[in-house]
């Protein structure tokens, strides 16, 4: 049986902490797609748009070899998106485990014969460090 996995993200400045989860991620299923998330749903959970544009940030992601499709991922309920492309596996970073939000994702996808997979979360490499090293204003 064929598993496809899902990996949803803004991918803003993209950065190694990106390229390992897709890695991790594609080596973890059969079929990866990655899901770009909107501006607009970034701007709602995050307060603030991304640097880079949502086309440009699917042409990166496009790029890497080891993923099979990209998608926009305009929802910021992750179980949206099963009802979509019906994934296998959702990959994650583990600053969801054991939070609200993460153990809400895991019964609903549970409910319908699919799971979360949690790898560590880069975070002394993310987007966040990286936009507060260029413009220290950024921080708040």
């Amino acid at each position: 049986m064929s598993e496809t996995g899902y990996v949803p993200g803004v991918y803003d400045l993209f950065h190694v902490g990106h390229l390992t989860l897709l890695r991790r991620a594609r080596l973890s299923c059969d079929r990866l797609v990655v899901g770009v998330v909107t501006d607009e749903v970034v701007e709602r959970v995050k307060g603030r748009r991304p640097v880079v544009p949502l086309a440009e940030r699917m042409e990166i992601v496009r790029a890497m070899r080891f993923v099979d499709a990209v998608v926009v991922d305009p929802y910021p309920d992750k179980f949206d998106m099963w009802r979509e492309i019906h994934y296998d596996i959702l990959f994650k970073g583990d600053d969801w485990k054991g939070t609200p939000k993460g153990d809400k994702i895991e019964a609903d996808l549970a409910a319908v014969g699919a799971r979360v997979v949690y790898f560590p979360y880069t975070a002394q490499t993310s987007s966040t460090h990286i936009r507060h090293l260029i413009d220290p204003a950024a921080r708040r």
